[in-house]
């Protein structure tokens, strides 16, 4: 077996722990009785409820978001480039395009989004 073939093999082993983990940790979180479940097993809490309109599915959105893996690593932030993006609903990732629609203008929530709702499997 070449050295390709056996870190191809250690990496695909941890994604399946990666996997493990994030299913256990949603099995979990939706316990809380403050988080509620959507399409996909994505889960949410509602920090703040807005008071505006609900946007379309094919609405352009501006927020801030942080992007974190379960283990607390920031992996993106609007924060942290001082400006909110502003994009497409439909170019967004999958969990968005469920969640933002059922989301009122001004609200904040926390999202857990399955890798498969996200940006797959990746290392």
């Amino acid at each position: 077996m070449s050295i390709q073939d056996k870190l191809k093999q250690f990496m695909s082993g941890k994604l399946d722990e990666e996997k493990a983990a994030g299913k256990t940790f949603l099995e979990e979180n939706k316990k809380r009785p403050e988080v509620k479940e959507l399409e996909g097993g994505m889960q949410y809490e509602v920090l703040e409820e807005g008071q505006g309109r609900q946007p379309s599915a094919s609405s352009t959105v501006k927020a801030h978001y942080r992007g974190a893996l379960l283990n607390g690593k920031v992996f993106d932030s609007s924060f942290e480039r001082g400006q909110p993006f502003s994009a497409p609903l439909p170019n967004l990732i999958k969990g968005w395009q469920i969640a933002i629609p059922q989301m009122k203008e001004g609200s904040t929530w926390r999202l857990w989004i399955p890798s498969d709702l996200a940006y797959g499997d990746r290392n």
